[in-house]
């Protein structure tokens, strides 16, 4: 589907003033965007980025279930909507979801399976956590440095010195 020229703009202007915490500016960008826009997944996935940033988790998991279940290809949907579920403890549905999305973004996306890893990790499923994380890291290393200070693999960590 092709984005006119004047929502791609809105929809760049958006993600910057996300990007340096500026939410009311943001969210005036994206009220800005045609009415016959709001429900394309572009001006959706930033409305999902939107309430990440600012810690909304309810209306995250809203916007990005809708998201997800109209547009699976979206990745972000489906990562802030299992994100948003983990951080109000909801780590099994937060795993539910990221599982639903492997069929869509699995081959591709190193953070899927690092989010799965951490979830693993926090409801003791250690080596599939170990797994995960090993797979997350060979899609893109740089979740090896991020492995090491997240507070959700501290199970995963603690068990690798036991042994």
């Amino acid at each position: 589907m092709k984005v006119r020229r004047e929502t791609a703009r809105r929809v760049e202007y958006a993600l910057g003033y996300i990007g340096l915490g500026m939410f009311d500016d943001a969210a005036s960008e994206l009220e800005a965007i045609a009415a016959s826009d709001q429900l394309l997944p572009v001006v959706r996935s930033v409305r999902v980025d939107f309430h990440l940033a600012q810690k909304q988790w309810t209306k995250t998991i809203v916007i990005a279930r809708e998201l997800a279940r109209a547009h699976p290809d979206v990745e972000n949907a489906w990562i802030g909507w299992a994100y948003a579920l983990r951080e109000l403890n909801h780590v099994a549905e937060a795993k539910a979801v990221l599982r639903e999305a492997e069929a869509h973004h699995g081959e591709t996306s190193a953070v899927l399976h690092y989010n799965l890893a951490c979830y693993d990790s926090l409801l003791g499923a250690l080596e599939s956590a170990k797994a995960r994380l090993a797979r997350a890291c060979r899609m893109d290393p740089q979740f090896k440095l991020a492995a090491r200070e997240d507070p959700d693999l501290a199970a995963l960590r603690a068990g690798e010195k036991a042994e």
